[in-house]
């Protein structure tokens, strides 16, 4: 699993959850980051904040999409300075993001709509 966020909290916590769900995890604090990361790896799943300096996670979903194909990707976000949250969401299953999840989110409803991306995530 890949999980990007600019956010120190969101990013160790989902990395927390999916660790104890027993899967492996690779964390990035960029776009930037995140994209490295997917031309040396592969990954399932990744899960991707939607505004994040650097290198947002729509040019991250686009890079999974054309580089990872197999891959399921779910989108979180709580908006931006310009966006809310749910805009985000929709433009991120636009441009191909299996599952959203709405910023701030609980353990039981971000491992639910991870738990509905597929096999990969089971």
């Amino acid at each position: 699993m890949l999980v990007a966020d600019d956010e120190e909290g969101i990013r160790n916590l989902v990395s927390l959850w999916l660790a104890q769900a027993g899967h492996r995890v690779a964390a990035a604090d960029s776009g930037k980051t995140a994209s490295a990361l997917l031309k040396t790896q592969r990954f399932d799943i990744v899960v991707t904040d939607v505004v994040m300096p650097d290198g947002d996670g729509f040019e991250l979903i686009a890079q999974v999409r054309r580089l990872q194909p197999a891959s399921r990707i779910l989108a979180i976000s709580g908006g931006g300075k310009y966006l809310q949250g749910a805009d985000c969401l929709r433009m991120a299953q636009g441009l191909g993001a299996h599952g959203i999840v709405m910023k701030p989110f609980t353990r039981e409803q971000f491992l639910a709509e991870f738990g509905n991306l597929g096999p990969a995530a089971g």
